[in-house]
């Protein structure tokens, strides 16, 4: 498998000529931009654009949509028997557009309509990133005590569940399990922690297959349907590398910053610079965004087994 794989031109695609295309826009996240499907179903397209820090960079990662969709569709599929998700289709035959082909291959999803659950899943399996502050400040993680000693990306003994509250601007906030229940009520959230759980240890046994270590993700949960735990299905993108960090399992060393297929390159990159984590971002340099990309590339071909040029084309 290889990295160096030629960009999709229509990386990120304009709005205007979706509409053009039948398709009316409801929403634009950090990374994605929602359209209505008519029949309770949305049409998710995955733009190109990155962000770290909660602040959107203003160079795209060509190709980034692609690998960000297909890895999500690669687990939604592999996932079913812990729990439904939301994803309809990927193929462009199902997509209510009609002259859109080209802007929507490879990094478009058909779902199911659901009401979000206002919580991030977050599970992590190792000591790093936030976590790893929290415990060098407090000893814990998440309201888990932990002994003293413990290094950076360290792995822990059971992974931990960490919601955060979802704001629908700026950063999410950190929430204890006690008010996370009393904000979803005890059956949710008793049942998405699990799930969560799951998700996470079936996704590190996998990852570790192809030689790469999840080392924390995160999870979104909605209701399709109704509004009981029954209805409760997972949403948005799954164990992608946007919203995980996944490391590289034979360089893997505790004490040290391991190599990365995620967002972690950027982040590096992004403290070095000196820059105050608040917008303007500082222009990314060319080595910088290949290098994400190579990244991502990398990160879809060794979890999915598949070549990405065959995913976009």
């Amino acid at each position: 498998m290889t990295s160096s794989i030629a960009s999709n031109a229509n990386s990120s695609p304009d709005p205007q000529k979706l509409k053009d295309c039948g398709l009316k826009h409801l929403y634009q996240g950090k990374v994605r931009d929602i359209y209505n499907a008519g029949d309770d179903q949305l049409l998710m397209v995955a733009s190109d654009r990155i962000s770290a820090y909660d602040v959107i960079m203003n160079e795209t990662i060509p190709d980034k949509g692609s690998v960000l969709n297909g890895v999500s569709a690669f687990w939604f599929e592999n996932t079913k028997d812990i729990i439904d998700n939301h994803c309809i289709s990927t193929e462009l035959e199902d997509f209510p557009a009609r002259g859109a082909d080209d802007l929507l291959r490879g990094r478009t999803m058909l779902v199911r309509k659901s009401e979000p659950i206002r919580l991030e899943c977050i599970v992590r399996g190792y000591l790093f990133g936030h976590g790893y502050s929290q415990y060098l400040e407090t000893g814990s993680v998440h309201g888990v005590k932990y002994p003293q000693g413990l290094q950076l990306a360290e792995q822990l003994d059971t992974p931990i569940f960490s919601p955060t509250s979802k704001a629908e601007q700026g950063h999410d906030e950190a929430i204890s399990p006690e008010d996370a229940r009393e904000f979803v009520g005890k059956d949710v959230y008793d049942f998405i922690a699990a799930k969560s759980i799951e998700l996470y240890e079936f996704g590190a046994r996998r990852a570790l297959d192809t030689g790469i270590i999840l080392c924390d993700t995160k999870f979104e949960f909605g209701f399709a349907g109704g509004n009981s735990v029954e209805d409760i299905i997972l949403i948005d993108e799954v164990m992608t590398p946007d919203s995980s960090r996944y490391w590289q399992a034979n360089t893997y060393e505790v004490g040290v910053s391991p190599a990365s297929f995620d967002k972690q390159y950027l982040r590096d990159w992004l403290d070095s610079s000196d820059w105050d984590h608040k917008p303007p971002p500082p222009k990314l340099p060319d080595e910088v965004i290949q290098g994400t990309r190579s990244r991502y590339i990398e990160a879809y071909e060794r979890i999915t087994g598949l070549r990405f040029s065959d995913w976009v084309r």
